[in-house]
């Protein structure tokens, strides 16, 4: 298994072309570079989509609700079969169906803490592969899951946007122009 500390990520120039690799661990900083991403919004067969809470152990943004998956992927791997590790990983998942919706989505955000988050990150819509698997949530990534309708995301981030990662909220508001 790798670790934080040997996982690497894509860094990037200011057109969104590779221009190194730096460990993970050591990315995410007050002075991020601007580094390869993915979200994935993940739907069941009731067109509900799928919303985490991310853990209270995580660096950045604990306890807030965010989209269904997101990750890095590593050098050379290519962006979805990052995204079906991803959620392998963090939720015992399987995607079928995958959409880029929002290929060319990127976002700053700083957290509370002051981490600064630099991010291109690529936005897609999926679909269960097994409707009946049972959602295994690893603690160190996800506190809380919940099936929701889109109408009650949009309401939701309307209500309490700081409840909601900050790309989330951005990702959220463009998707649905799209869904």
């Amino acid at each position: 298994m790798v670790t934080l500390t040997d996982d690497k990520v894509v860094l990037l120039d200011e057109h969104g072309q590779p221009i190194g690799e730096l460990n993970r661990a050591e990315v995410h900083s007050a002075s991020t570079p601007l580094h390869l991403a993915f979200s994935l919004y993940l739907f069941n067969d009731l067109g509900q989509v799928l919303f985490t809470r991310r853990s209270a152990q995580k660096a950045t943004w604990p306890g807030v609700w965010t989209n269904s998956c997101c990750g890095h992927p590593r050098p050379g791997e290519q962006v979805e079969d990052a995204l079906r590790r991803r959620l392998q990983e963090e939720l015992g998942l399987q995607v079928g169906a995958l959409r880029c919706a929002l290929p060319d989505f990127s976002y700053e955000a700083r957290d509370v803490s002051g981490v600064w988050e630099n991010e291109v990150c690529p936005v897609f819509v999926g679909q269960m592969m097994h409707p009946n698997t049972e959602i295994r949530p690893n603690s160190g990534e996800v506190m809380d899951w919940v099936w929701v309708k889109w109408v009650d995301v949009q309401a939701g981030i309307k209500a309490a946007p700081f409840a909601f990662s900050p790309w989330a909220v951005q990702q959220v508001s463009q998707l649905a122009r799209q869904l």
